[in-house]
């Protein structure tokens, strides 16, 4: 089964819309921030973007998780900003990608008001400037931010490949 990887720049939604997507699909959710090291989140929490290498183990923990998924599906958030990023979470398996995209104005207004997460506003840029928008070749869709979590996840559900009967 396909393994969905909400993706796009912290605040732009992930969570929220991976909780309600997971729920429609029948399917188990997992948030991203989960599978960081513990040093990944001193870093960006003290203000620090992250390297490819230390985004690494991050990434290859994604990909295991959407290995051990393929068969029941899931729905996973991750950034996933770049095409190389994303080449590590396809070697888990069947993946299709909703990337979130909108607003740095918006963005930045979610993340000032959100509470309990470790990334700074400060780091926005740093993730808009590495994001490499989905290439022709990869499966998904992109979804516009400033609609609701329910629009965006009616967009997702009506552009997920279906399923042979």
């Amino acid at each position: 089964m396909t393994v969905v990887v909400v993706m796009g720049v912290a605040g732009s939604g992930k969570t929220t819309v991976g909780q309600e997507l997971a729920e429609r699909l029948g399917v188990e959710y997992a948030e991203a921030d989960a599978f960081h090291p513990k040093a990944n989140i001193e870093k960006m929490s003290s203000g620090h973007p992250l390297t490819d290498a230390d985004r690494r183990p991050w990434l290859h923990a994604i990909a295991a998780w959407i290995r051990a998924h393929q068969a029941a599906g899931g729905v996973v958030s991750s950034s996933a900003l770049k095409r190389e990023y994303r080449d590590v979470l396809r070697t888990g398996g069947d993946v299709w990608f909703l990337h979130l995209n909108g607003p740095r104005e918006l963005i930045a207004d979610r993340m000032r008001h959100r509470h309990g997460h470790f990334m700074p506003v400060s780091l926005l840029d740093s993730q808009l400037a590495d994001l490499e928008p989905l290439e022709t070749d990869e499966r998904g869709v992109v979804a516009d931010i400033t609609k609701t979590p329910g629009e965006i996840v009616r967009t997702a559900l009506d552009a997920l490949p279906k399923k042979p009967k």
